[in-house]
């Protein structure tokens, strides 16, 4: 194996906060005052956040809005970013627009999700946002859709996705 150029050795550290803290306090808060609180830094976010280097920015009824922003950490194989981050980041936004709409007590978990990616991202595409909306609330199953665009607010990706409600 040969390589036209040296490799240059990179890396990133991940820091995050006891998940058990934020998880504790979502069983008094309705979905909707628990995303609001971890948004202005009441509640801590769950460590995936980190991890993929997302986060929520606004929640309201029904819908979230979170931001994210690719590095090459997240490369594939062929250089690009892996779909599974955008994928995440659509589980993420489709499932925490359905939180909102719960109350007190009520919890939620990804039954399914569908994912059309459309763009590739890199590095170099900028921060993403993408938007989760409920399409049907439900006391057992709750749909929502999502979608990804990029920082020139091109459409990167969109999914459906099903989520399964049930008490704590």
């Amino acid at each position: 194996m040969t390589s036209a150029e040296p490799t240059v050795e990179r890396s990133r550290t991940v820091n995050w906060t006891d998940p058990m803290i934020g998880a504790g306090l979502a069983r008094t808060m309705s979905g909707l005052e628990y995303m609001q609180a971890m948004i202005a830094g009441q509640v801590p976010p769950p460590p995936i956040t980190a991890l993929m280097n997302m986060g929520a920015i606004s929640a309201e009824p029904g819908m979230v809005t979170f931001t994210c922003q690719p590095d090459e950490s997240q490369y594939n194989p062929i250089g690009t970013v892996h779909g599974g981050l955008v994928c995440t980041l659509l589980d993420s936004v489709c499932g925490c627009a359905v939180q909102t709409t719960l109350p007190a007590g009520q919890s939620y978990t990804s039954l399914e999700i569908k994912v059309n990616y459309l763009r590739p991202v890199l590095a170099s595409t900028g921060e993403l946002t993408a938007i989760g909306r409920v399409s049907k609330p439900g006391n057992r199953a709750a749909f929502a859709e999502g979608e990804v665009r990029d920082a020139a607010g091109k459409l990167i990706a969109t999914a459906s996705g099903t989520c399964l409600v049930f008490p704590f």
